[in-house]
């Protein structure tokens, strides 16, 4: 008896099925965050902009949570301009959506030990595609302009006989938007790789996965442990001042910001800037005091500014200690047998440094708005409630003309201190998981 032929696999052809596996993974981010960054609005009170902008706010958000820019232009011919623009990722969006975006597309892959190079290499290509056409139809989304109430008597009087009639607009910079966010698709996809086990990688990379896993795993955990600890406060917080609403803001679309900052001053890095005015950004008061330098100055973000502010700043640097103690014992947990030392503490001092170059760049903040009718400030419900709600602050200028925040971190000190703790901690777990009895998993064959 001859077999019968083998039946061909259920759904669509292979070329048509690789597209919608990729249209699956994008739009498995966007409604993620979408959804977080809707509620997220509606808490900092987005919901109640005039004319409609709300959906192109929340285009506008998505596109900054992926590294995009946003400007804010407009006025009233001669008479009145806008100066502003905002570089602020909101990372609660962002993680969300990363998160769901590596499960669809892991998922796809499961069941798989190896997986060919020239396979993954294609369906990465493909869900770039897609996630390009994505942020392009952000940015023609994210556009919007409102009529800007004048804030003062003056100021309404002479805009009423001059007929001048403020406006003010802000769109996604489609450059920025399409070029940094396919960069952010591609660093998700590689730290999926990078970290779990799941991921299916191509014959000539098996051997380094035991070198990069386990530590790489280890400062993930980190960083989401410092969104649940953030979350713990936060949730107290709402409870114990009564202010839900904005509480609820800040947690989802910039936990992260704030808790992921806290992450790199405990282990002594610093971030410089300055805040001038009100800016409508979900800053807590002990940072947004450190950024007030007199004058102008640059002013310097660290364990010792914020403690000045708050005595409790100084807990940042046990807790940085303890969770970065715990990755070591985690990373030494999940390493092959026979990994010394010495090579526990490298592998996980380049997995601090890089954890650290990418929480310093994705905590930068640039933000800065002017908007004048013959030099004369617009006040309460113009600009400022635009652009705190756009970045998801709660009651933002009151009667201020302009503004400035910026948030830059000292990288040249920041990742060499991390790959210092790295290699501390590293040691040390490595040392502390051999004396609870085990000295990691076996390695697996090779070929396997």
């Amino acid at each position: 008896m001859h077999p019968e032929p083998p039946t061909p696999a259920p759904g669509p052809p292979g070329f048509l099925r690789g597209w919608l596996d990729a249209l699956a993974v994008v739009l498995a981010g966007l409604v993620a965050m979408a959804a977080v960054a809707a509620l997220g609005l509606w808490a900092a009170g987005a919901d109640e902009l005039p004319g409609g902008g709300f959906p192109s706010v929340l285009a506008a958000t998505l596109a900054l949570a992926v590294g995009g820019t946003v400007s804010l232009d407009g006025g009233a011919g001669f008479f009145a301009q806008v100066d502003a623009g905002i570089t602020a990722m909101p990372l609660s969006v962002g993680l969300v959506g990363a998160l769901a975006m590596v499960e669809v597309f892991l998922r796809q892959l499961r069941f798989r030990a190896v997986a060919h190079g020239g396979e993954l290499l294609g369906r990465v290509a493909r869900t770039a595609a897609v996630w390009v056409v994505a942020l392009a139809l952000l940015t023609v989304g994210a556009k919007h302009t409102f009529a800007v109430p004048l804030g003062n008597d003056l100021a309404e009087r002479i805009g009423g006989l001059l007929g001048v009639n403020p406006e003010v607009g802000f769109h996604a910079e489609a450059a920025t938007t399409i070029g940094l966010g396919l960069l952010w698709l591609l660093v998700v996809l590689t730290a999926a790789f990078a970290v779990s086990r799941r991921a299916p990688l191509p014959r000539s990379l098996v051997p380094f996965q035991q070198a990069v896993r386990p530590a790489a795993f280890a400062m993930l955990v980190v960083l989401l442990a410092y969104v649940a600890i953030g979350l713990v406060v936060g949730l107290i917080t709402a409870v114990v001042h009564g202010n839900a609403r904005e509480t609820t803001a800040v947690l989802l679309l910039a936990l992260p910001n704030l808790v992921w900052l806290a992450f790199g001053v405990g282990m002594g890095a610093q971030w410089h800037g300055h805040l001038v005015g009100a800016v409508g950004l979900p800053v807590p008061k002990p940072l947004a005091e450190a950024l007030r330098a007199p004058d102008g100055q640059e002013a310097t973000v660290s364990l010792g500014t914020l403690a000045e502010q708050d005595g409790r700043a100084w807990w940042l640097l046990p807790l940085a200690a303890v969770l970065l103690l715990a990755a070591g014992v985690l990373a030494a947990y999940r390493a092959p047998r026979g990994v010394r030392p010495w090579q526990h503490a490298v592998r996980l001092a380049a997995a601090a440094a890089v954890t650290m170059l990418l929480v310093g760049v994705w905590t930068r903040v640039y933000a800065e708005y002017g908007l004048s009718v013959l030099g004369v400030g617009v006040g309460e419900g113009g600009l400022g409630d635009l652009l705190g709600s756009v970045l998801g602050g709660t009651n933002p200028l009151a009667g201020l003309g302009g503004g400035t925040l910026v948030l830059e971190p000292q990288l040249w000190v920041a990742v060499p201190l991390a790959a210092g703790w790295g290699l501390v901690t590293g040691f040390l777990g490595a040392l502390v998981a051999a004396r609870l009895g085990r000295r990691g998993e076996v390695e697996p064959p090779a070929g396997r």
